[in-house]
């Protein structure tokens, strides 16, 4: 089965929006449904994901309705931005600094109120929808990840048709569940900026955060759920990462010859940096990880077939599982630097108190400016570089087609 990969990124989300579109307009997707069986996503992704799972009967308007939500976006239909709301939070704040530990309870749990956030997600996720496409046959199984902030384990929501696989490892839990705006607001919730999310499962009445915490392997959703052919679209330029690492041994050369120390990093590249180990690091090391496990089972087939033994049988089979991975050309935190006067003023005041960071290497902004203009900009730079490689995505999807059988098979690659 054909699976779809959609990475966390707060407001980079939108570059997704833009592969996909393009996606959409592939001529043999038209008027079709979904060539992917299986989606999974986390944060952004989420939300990306649920849209093309209720959407799965109709895969190019899914798509044109994912990057028309994104083109429309604005700051407040994600956490309000009014004098009040944002005053009251940070009075909240002082008083769980100062007082917290004299009266021994907190009142703030989050620098924002994302509540506008969880209507916008009631209002583009139909009810019904995903339960739908699962019954005509469109879709195996869509599963959105959060943590949980009790036991920081990362919890896969799964909603798919009976018997999918189920699994529960040393940090992973599988609930199977029918997919409410809640789940999706839980996987959204960035970490310290947006509030936890309260969700009653069968495992308990849990808070949950961002998914992209504790999900080192992305990928690893739909390969449990029988994926052998993933795409995975990523938020993070590989390119500029490359450039930035080459600049980054060029300052410290020079450092070397000058003195210890070049400067202090301030709040908001600490910020920055932490959300790029979140949202950004992941996808690639897992997708490594992918293409030496399946090195691993070819080498053991051909011992196999040589009549040699390779070790003790597995305890759970194990499966090639193809990968396409798309991920942005340009740096999309250099792109969020010409938009930033688009944020509201107030919530940019605010930003800029925890100082001004260096964008090449951690932009806090790139991930809270939900904003049009920027989500727009996004948006192209995926059409463009999902254009530039559709030959290639277009033969991916039809040999996963062509060979995967719609039942999918358990065990894992990753």
């Amino acid at each position: 089965m054909l699976g779809l990969v959609l990475t966390a990124g707060g407001a980079r989300g939108a570059y997704q929006a833009g592969v996909l579109k393009r996606i959409g307009e592939i001529p043999a997707l038209h008027d079709a449904p979904s060539p992917f069986a299986i989606v999974t996503g986390t944060s952004a992704g989420a939300i990306n994901g649920a849209m093309i799972a209720a959407g799965s009967a109709t895969f190019r308007e899914a798509t044109q309705e994912i990057a028309r939500l994104w083109s429309q976006l604005e700051v407040e239909h994600v956490f309000h931005t009014d004098a009040l709301t944002l005053g009251l939070g940070a009075l909240g704040l002082m008083r769980d600094l100062v007082f917290g530990g004299l009266f021994g309870t907190t009142v703030t749990s989050s620098f924002l109120d994302a509540s506008p956030l969880r209507k916008l997600i009631a209002r583009i996720l139909p009810a019904g929808a995903v339960a739908e496409a699962i019954r005509r046959g469109h879709l195996y199984a869509v599963a959105v990840t959060a943590t949980s902030y009790h036991s920081g384990r990362s919890f896969t929501f799964v909603q798919g048709r009976p018997g999918h696989p189920v699994w529960v490892k040393s940090r992973r839990v599988v609930l199977p569940v029918e997919l409410t705006a809640d789940h999706i607001c839980a996987s959204a919730a960035i970490p310290l900026v947006f509030p936890p999310v309260p969700i009653r499962s069968a495992a308990g009445d849990l808070y949950f955060g961002d998914g992209g915490l504790r999900l080192v392997t992305p990928c690893s959703p739909a390969i449990r759920l029988g994926a052998t052919h993933v795409l995975a679209i990523g938020i993070r330029s590989s390119r500029a990462a490359d450039a930035l690492s080459r600049e980054e041994l060029g300052v410290a050369e020079e450092a070397g010859a000058q003195g210890p120390y070049l400067f202090c990093p301030p709040m908001a590249q600490v910020c920055g940096v932490f959300l790029n180990a979140i949202f950004l690091d992941r996808l690639d090391t897992d997708l490594d990880h992918l293409r030496r496990m399946n090195e691993l089972i070819r080498a053991y087939a051909s011992d196999e077939r040589g009549g040699t033994t390779s070790g003790a049988a597995m305890s759970e089979p194990m499966r090639i599982v193809t990968p396409l991975a798309v991920s942005p050309s340009e740096d999309l935190a250099m792109v969020a630097q010409r938009f930033a006067h688009r944020m509201p003023r107030l919530v940019r005041h605010l930003m800029d108190g925890l100082g001004t960071p260096d964008a090449q290497s951690a932009d806090l902004m790139s991930y809270l400016l939900f904003d049009s203009s920027y989500t727009r900009a996004l948006i192209q730079i995926g059409y463009r570089d999902a254009s530039e490689r559709i030959d290639e995505i277009e033969t991916f999807l039809r040999v996963g087609r062509a060979r995967d059988a719609l039942t999918p098979t358990e065990g894992e690659a990753a």
